[in-house]
């Protein structure tokens, strides 16, 4: 094994994976917000030609797969693994994208830490030695987790102004043990915590205690002074659970001089009325794969924390009056000089 373990959660890679290429894919809403330019493609209807929102999601995750591949300019067949997962039942979207691209898959569900979650096990497989290219991803679609973890669109339902809006968005990163791009340098995989939060619209409140853990324990461990970063990025707590993490970090003598942002406040202009900002796993991952990635490669960003949030309930979880369980998972991306 050629990874140093560096703490209790965190691992560093010796031998960091390159961000050989990127692609993504978001919906209308997502491309009329601020980040519109970051994306490859935006739909211009939420079927894409599809009878229903679920098929629409699959074939997004697929498109974002293909296109990273294609990007990294590799034969198909080159790649050892994908690493994936969505936010629907028995990840579907992930599993019927997998079985349409014919490649070894390993399906994740980690709610909407799934590209952090994916791009850590991807870099420990690289790392490791077990591979050399992984296709790392994560796709949501806003009507198909309306329909399942809410009630389905078609009802005109009023939201809650603190509920945030389901990203409808699919990415995707090539790592590789070679090649030319920026390098996960270290992974910190976080604990489950329970604050005991029950308002399934109350996303933000239930993660933020989780991926203020999850930061915290990555600092501790690698010892790091709180302006290291040149970004560190949620995805996705909303502006609710931004500003809730923000206020446990500080309580706990960690105040992160730097940008602090959330990649659910970042992906839509608040004339668009999204209420507390962005979700689902597509969120992080166009953003990821989009905005971050496309600063790092202009050279405006060096150092990016990206911190994925999961909130770990179900609907039938939810019906039955338990609280909502959450996670957080931590991916260190950093530019070297030869970059």
């Amino acid at each position: 094994m050629n990874n140093k373990k560096a703490g209790n959660q965190t691992v560093v890679f010796q031998s960091p994976p390159v961000i050989l290429s990127k692609y993504n894919i978001v919906g209308p809403k997502e491309g009329q917000g601020p980040l519109k330019d970051s994306f490859d493609v935006i739909l211009k209807d939420t079927y894409d030609g599809e009878k229903s929102w679920e098929k629409t999601e699959a074939k997004m995750l697929e498109t974002a797969m293909r296109g990273a591949v294609s990007k990294a300019n590799v034969p198909l067949d080159a790649v050892d693994y994908i690493l994936a997962g969505d936010l629907l039942n028995q990840i579907i979207s992930s599993n019927f994208a997998a079985r349409q691209i014919g490649l070894p898959f390993i399906g994740l569900y980690g709610a909407c830490s799934t590209m952090a979650l994916s791009t850590a096990l991807g870099a420990m497989l690289v790392d490791g030695g077990y591979a050399s290219k992984v296709l790392c991803s994560a796709s949501s679609h806003h009507d198909t987790a309306e329909r399942q973890y809410r009630l389905p669109t078609e009802q005109g339902n009023q939201r809650a102004m603190y509920a945030q809006w389901t990203v409808t968005g699919a990415g995707s990163i090539m790592l590789s043990d070679t090649g030319v791009g920026p390098k996960v340098t270290s992974a910190t995989i976080g604990r489950v915590i329970d604050f005991g939060e029950t308002d399934a619209n109350n996303m933000g409140a239930a993660m933020a205690p989780a991926v203020a853990d999850t930061i915290l324990n990555h600092f501790r461990d690698l010892n790091r002074p709180p302006d290291y970063y040149d970004l560190v990025a949620t995805g996705d707590l909303g502006m609710i659970g931004l500003q809730l993490a923000i206020e446990i970090l500080k309580r706990s003598n960690l105040n992160i001089t730097n940008d602090f942002t959330d990649c659910g406040v970042m992906i839509y202009s608040p004339s668009q009325d999204t209420h507390a900002g962005g979700s689902g796993c597509g969120c992080s991952a166009a953003v990821l794969t989009g905005n971050i990635l496309d600063r790092m490669l202009s050279g405006n960003l060096k150092r990016v924390l990206l911190v994925g949030s999961g909130c770990l309930h179900s609907p039938a979880s939810s019906l039955q009056g338990e609280s909502m369980p959450a996670i957080g998972h931590a991916v260190s991306i950093e530019v070297s000089k030869a970059v």
